[in-house]
């Protein structure tokens, strides 16, 4: 079916659409600082209802999400729009070049905090059945949306809403518009992310510091505490030894390799990107080492005296910070319990503290709904996209494949220049519009799924 009417009366309303988009922006909402979260609540339900669709406010034990829908028929597809209205501090106030909470257009874009991550793409949703109701009476099928007032501060509580509420969530699959298309001006179809699990160790040795020639020898150093642990936790090839570690992890089947070996890859400005001139993989092994594989990292390490010139001290205390990303099936709480235990075995006496999680997320991309998502962003920018079996990071996307049980995929709007957390955040004019036209030309496409 064309879409040429829906596109039509997006370009009759930019004026009117951009309006409502600089109204989200002008209300802070800044989790981790507690400020006007529940105010952008309130105005952006009010968006969501005068766009045609029923919304409430839902109280968790942090800031309340928003969540809406508009139900045709219990036998139609449901997609369900993922997205979040807090948004970060915008210090340093002094780099930007105008007031964060006072957007405004420049050189064919939008400055303001929120634009691109995630006011000015969540918005775009909205906004797209906004103008298919206003233009063809009914959406083609049911429409569902959750937006969460946490994400910027790790979505502490997410998952429980969604474990509390599945029945009120059900859908057949989540789309998220977060990020930033490729580099290249492509647009990009996620599928998956990393997950995390992040620890800190701690060694002691003697009470104090000690003089390392006079009690050299006598006092134990900590650092060699850990460096000790860690020779019996990984391998000079950079292999695991942790028993159980890879248990979850399976190899890529011939879908994910096909779509890595296609992905865009330059050797001499992924080694200038990273600074690292001893860079030297091919593409297949370059995309599954990020995206595929797990990791063991050393994320800090800090002992003794680091400052300028010498001093010669055994130190009292060793502290080493540890990030594993993981793939697959691996749960981090499981990892957690599986190093906690090596640790035990080898190095009782150092402790082990939990310091954050989430677990890993994939979705399969010979899916019919995916499928159709690939062809309705092809039809919507004009030009085939990047589909990436997973992102090298990590986002609570589990919260969808694990908890609720349904396939999640994630499609970036914004401009890759968006300076999203940095001062001067920005969103092209025309990312923010072709954004409600890939959200009409999704509605269009997912219609035609079979359950």
């Amino acid at each position: 079916m064309a879409l040429n009417d829906l596109f039509d009366q997006v370009e009759r309303n930019r004026e009117a659409y951009l309006e409502t988009l600089f109204t989200l922006l002008r209300q802070p909402s800044i989790s981790a600082q507690n400020m006007g979260v529940r105010e952008c609540a309130g105005l952006l339900a009010g968006m969501v209802r005068e766009a045609g669709m029923d919304a409430k406010i839902m109280e968790t034990k942090g800031q309340p999400v928003i969540f809406a829908e508009r139900i045709v028929s219990p036998d139609a597809f449901t997609v369900l729009f993922y997205g979040h209205y807090d948004v970060q501090p915008p210090e340093p106030l002094e780099s930007w070049h105008s007031e964060p909470f006072l957007p405004e257009v420049r050189d064919g874009k939008i400055f303001g905090r929120g634009t691109g991550d995630n006011k000015g793409q969540l918005l775009a949703h909205v906004l797209a059945v906004k103008t298919w109701l206003a233009t063809r009476g009914e959406v083609p099928l049911n429409v569902k949306m959750v937006f969460e007032g946490e994400e910027e501060s790790s979505s502490p509580h997410l998952d429980a809403f969604v474990a509390q509420n599945r029945d009120l969530l059900k859908a057949d699959l989540v789309y998220t518009s977060d990020g930033s298309l490729h580099e290249t001006g492509a647009p990009l179809v996620i599928l998956g992310v990393r997950g995390i699990l992040y620890i800190e160790l701690t060694a002691w040795g003697a009470k104090w510091d000690n003089h390392s020639g006079n009690k050299g020898g006598v006092v134990p150093n900590p650092a060699w505490k850990i460096i000790d642990l860690l020779q019996t936790m990984r391998d000079s090839h950079g292999n695991v030894r942790i028993e159980g570690f890879y248990d979850g992890v399976s190899p890529p089947g011939p879908a994910t390799l096909d779509l890595i070996r296609r992905l865009p890859f330059d050797k001499e400005k992924t080694r200038a990107a990273i600074g690292y001139d001893g860079f030297d993989m091919d593409v297949e092994t370059y995309y599954r080492k990020l995206m595929l594989e797990p990791t063991f990292n050393i994320a800090g390490f800090t002992s003794g005296y680091g400052g300028e010139g010498s001093k010669t001290i055994i130190p009292a205390k060793a502290v080493l910070k540890v990030d594993f990303r993981l793939v697959g099936d691996q749960d981090p709480e499981d990892i957690f319990q599986k190093v906690s235990r090596h640790i035990k075995q080898h190095a009782p006496d150092i402790q082990v503290k939990f310091m954050g999680a989430m677990k890993p997320s994939r979705t399969r991309p010979d899916l019919p709904s995916i499928q159709r998502v690939v062809e309705a962003v092809r039809q919507a920018y004009g030009m085939e996209p990047i589909v990436q079996p997973s992102l090298g990071g990590s986002l609570p996307d589990y919260v969808w494949t694990r908890t609720l049980g349904v396939p999640s995929v994630l499609v970036p709007y914004a401009n890759a220049d968006e300076s999203n957390h940095a001062p001067n955040e920005n969103l092209d004019l025309d990312k923010f519009y072709a954004g409600i036209k890939c959200t009409l030309s999704v509605l269009d496409r997912l219609s035609r799924v079979e359950k």
